[in-house]
C-alpha cells in the first residue's frame, strides 16, 4: 500500500488541501496543514501563466516567483516536510513548462528523491502522456489526472488510461476559487466516475466552507481546497500557520461528520 492509496479510508472520504511553494512561509504552513487533518497535500510550483487558476491563486504565484522560488527550492521543500512528515502523501501541483524544462527523466528522478507520491500537470493533456506519464510511473510516481463536467463517455477512457493515485474531478468548467457547482450535479459526476474506476474521485474547484465540505465528501472519495486556504496566506502572511491550522480544522471535523452515500 503506497502512501497514497492509505489516504483514503473506506469509511470517510480524505481533505485534500492546496497551497503553493514559495508563498509565505512554506514549511511552517504545510506543518499546519497536517496538525488540522490534512488528509493529502498538494504543494503548488508557481508559474508565470497558471491559465486554470483564479485570482487567488495567480497572485500567490506571482508572490512565489517575486520571492526567487526555483524548482530546486520547491524540491527542498518537499525532501524536508518528507522528513519531518514520512507518513503524509505530497503531490506536486503545476503546469508542465517548470516540470519538462530539464527533461522528465530528470523531474521524475527529482521527485523520487524527494518523496514526492504523485504529480498534477494541468496543461498535460492525455494526448501527450508520453511527454512525462511513462517517466513518473517508471519512478514510482502517481500521474494523477483530471476530469471536467465536459468529460463525456467518449474521452473518458484516455483521461483514466495511465491515471493512478486519485481522479481529480474539477467541479466547474472555469478557474480556481470563484464558484462552485450544484450539490447534484457533483454527485451525479462522482457517480459516473466512480463506475468507470476504482481509484479514489476527489472534488475539488470552488469548495470554500466546512458545509461545502461535508455536503461533497458523502458521495466523493475526497474533497480538495485550495484557494481559500491560499487568501489566508495573503492576509496572514508570517502568521498564517495558524489561521491555517484552525480552518483546515473545520474542514477535517466536517468532513468526519459527513454520511457517506453509497451505490
Amino acid at each position: 500500500m503506497t502512501r497514497l492509496s492509505a489516504a483514503f479510508p473506506a469509511d470517510r472520504a480524505a481533505l485534500v488541501t492546496f497551497v503553493t511553494a514559495g508563498d509565505g512561509p512554506t514549511p511552517a504552513i504545510l506543518d499546519a496543514l497536517v496538525a488540522g487533518g490534512a488528509d493529502v497535500i498538494e504543494l503548488g510550483m508557481p508559474f508565470t501563466d497558471p491559465m486554470a487558476d483564479g485570482p487567488a491563486i495567480q497572485a500567490a504565484n506571482l508572490r512565489s516567483l517575486a520571492a526567487g522560488t526555483t524548482t530546486a527550492d520547491i524540491l527542498h521543500i518537499a525532501t524536508d516536510f518528507r522528513a519531518r512528515h514520512p507518513h503524509v502523501p505530497l503531490v506536486l501541483m503545476g503546469y508542465a513548462n517548470p516540470m519538462l524544462r530539464r527533461g522528465a527523466d530528470w523531474f521524475a528522478s527529482a521527485c523520487t528523491k524527494a518523496g514526492v507520491d504523485g504529480v498534477i500537470c494541468v496543461d498535460l493533456p492525455p494526448e501527450e502522456d508520453d511527454e512525462l506519464g511513462p517517466h513518473l510511473r517508471a519512478a514510482g510516481i502517481d500521474f494523477i489526472r483530471l476530469a471536467t463536467p465536459t468529460t463525456d463517455a467518449a474521452r473518458l477512457p484516455a483521461v483514466l488510461k495511465g491515471a493512478s493515485g486519485f481522479l481529480y474531478y474539477v467541479s466547474v468548467a472555469g478557474i480556481t476559487g470563484l464558484q462552485q457547482a450544484a450539490q447534484s450535479s457533483i454527485a451525479d459526476a462522482v457517480a459516473r466516475l466512480k463506475a468507470a474506476t476504482t481509484i479514489p474521485v476527489v472534488v475539488g474547484f470552488g469548495v470554500r466552507t466546512p458545509d461545502q465540505a461535508q455536503a461533497i465528501a458523502e458521495v466523493a472519495d475526497g474533497v480538495v481546497v485550495g484557494s481559500a486556504i491560499v487568501e489566508l496566506i495573503a492576509l496572514h502572511g508570517e502568521d498564517a500557520p495558524s489561521q491555517v491550522s484552525r480552518y483546515v480544522h473545520s474542514l477535517a471535523d466536517a468532513i468526519g461528520a459527513a454520511r457517506r452515500v453509497t451505490a
